[in-house]
């Protein structure tokens, strides 16, 4: 009986044993499953230049047309008759005519949505960070997570440069300075704080980097491992490696054909002409805003009669986005360049007391164009007036994790906050569709 029931114990661990063996095996077996999911949603983009359309882009009124509406009348719809595209059943405003025969270069992803609705910063931040606003911890934007994750393709030229004014929702939270942004805010010249003064000789620039040097290390002596000096160290680094002319030649758009600087159009379409020459040059991710010059004096922040000159706008982006795109196919850019097109949030059917339009949240577009992607295509549909999701909901976490995706970068992976670990995404998976 003795040997029986040592028999049986062991044949029970061996049972044991095995099943545990399996579960494990089925466990890895499943996480490579899942590991090669992810690794197949992965582009092979370069470059990603991020469109910025401040104030809040109607999507009825651009990318997302509905019936025609009428303001006086109060009868919600969109504002302007809507154009077929080079994608089939997909139609856009009439002011986006340049851009509706290269739609299929494009994907319009309509169902983007948040919870943000009345507040502009917060609404600028999440689109930015992928993240609502925490009382703890200033998270990165996504330009910053690329130059971190990618830095520059290019020796003299940074990872990330920002066409618009500076703003704490563009820039590298917990990440340092190291992975902040160069700036300028038109394009008539480059970034002036990067050239040296006239009247300094590069012998007397070179006594006083040595001279303030010699400071620093003193300090850090005396206060090791202090973050403020270290992340100005970076930054003092970073400029210096970019006070040379090669950087700056990238700004003399008047080397460029006359011919294609007016297919661009004006200042705004000169930025993005601009950009198209900073990805040649290796910058990794570029932000242009399109929030600027005001042509109908809000920007796309349409309330009241605000919404009278809003076409101005979208056809300004149309001349500018349409040349972007053919100008980066022509140099066989456009596969190794992302284009997105973003906004805060969108804008309800229905008009207000003035004629325009109040804010929505729940419910807008974004645009992706190139990178490889598998465009002509739409994501999402929308209901009868463009407010609420009919399928395919994208969340901003998403959206994100679709453009590092893009971008070659696993947006599963862990960023760290000093010694704590913050993904990459706010949970966001990347849209399985867009990828070949």
């Amino acid at each position: 009986m003795s040997m029986l029931g040592n028999l049986s114990a062991s044949r029970r661990e061996f049972l044991a044993a095995s099943a545990a063996a399996a579960i494990s095996a089925g466990a890895v077996s499943s996480t490579r499953g899942a590991e090669t999911t992810e690794t197949a949603l992965r582009g092979k983009a370069e470059h990603c230049i991020f469109i910025w359309l401040g104030g809040g882009s109607g999507q009825i009124d651009t990318w997302d047309p509905k019936q025609l509406g009428d303001p006086k009348a109060k009868k919600p719809g969109s504002y302007y008759p809507a154009v077929d595209t080079a994608i089939p059943g997909v139609q856009v405003c009439e002011h986006l005519s340049r851009c509706a025969p290269l739609m299929d270069r494009f994907i319009p992803v309509r169902t983007i949505h948040h919870d943000v609705i009345d507040e502009h910063a917060a609404a600028v931040n999440r689109m930015h960070t992928g993240r609502p606003t925490s009382g703890t911890i200033v998270y990165p934007s996504i330009g910053s997570i690329v130059a971190h994750q990618r830095g520059a393709a290019g020796d003299k030229v940074p990872a990330y440069v920002l066409i618009g004014y500076p703003n704490v929702t563009r820039g590298p939270g917990f990440l340092g300075a190291k992975h902040s942004y160069i700036y300028l805010t038109d394009t008539e010249s480059g970034p002036a704080g990067l050239a040296r003064s006239l009247d300094i000789t590069a012998d007397r620039h070179a006594r006083r980097e040595a001279l303030l040097a010699k400071v620093r290390r003193s300090y850090l002596d005396r206060q090791a491992a202090d973050a403020r000096i270290e992340q100005y160290d970076a930054t003092l680094a970073e400029a210096l490696r970019l006070a040379g002319p090669d950087f700056s030649r990238i700004f003399a758009l008047g080397e460029e054909p006359g011919s294609l600087r007016d297919a661009y159009g004006g200042e705004f379409g000169q930025r993005c002409l601009l950009s198209r020459r900073l990805v040649e040059a290796g910058v990794r991710f570029i932000e242009v805003s399109h929030n600027l010059n005001f042509l109908n004096g809000t920007g796309w922040d349409v309330h009241n009669d605000g919404i009278l000159k809003q076409h101005a706008l979208i056809q300004e982006l149309d001349q500018a986005l349409a040349a972007l795109v053919t100008d980066l196919e022509a140099k066989k850019l456009l596969d190794k360049t992302l284009i997105v097109v973003a906004t805060e949030f969108g804008r309800p059917a229905g008009f207000d007391a003035g004629g325009g339009r109040g804010h929505l949240g729940k419910c807008f577009s974004c645009v992706l164009a190139g990178g490889g992607l598998k465009t002509g295509q739409a994501i999402g549909e929308t209901d009868e007036l463009a407010m609420q999701i009919a399928s395919r909901p994208v969340s901003v976490a998403d959206f994100h994790a679709t453009i590092h995706a893009a971008l070659g970068i696993n947006p599963r992976e862990n960023l760290y906050a000093g010694e704590r670990p913050v993904p990459l995404t706010d949970g966001g998976t990347p849209i399985a569709e867009v990828f070949s």
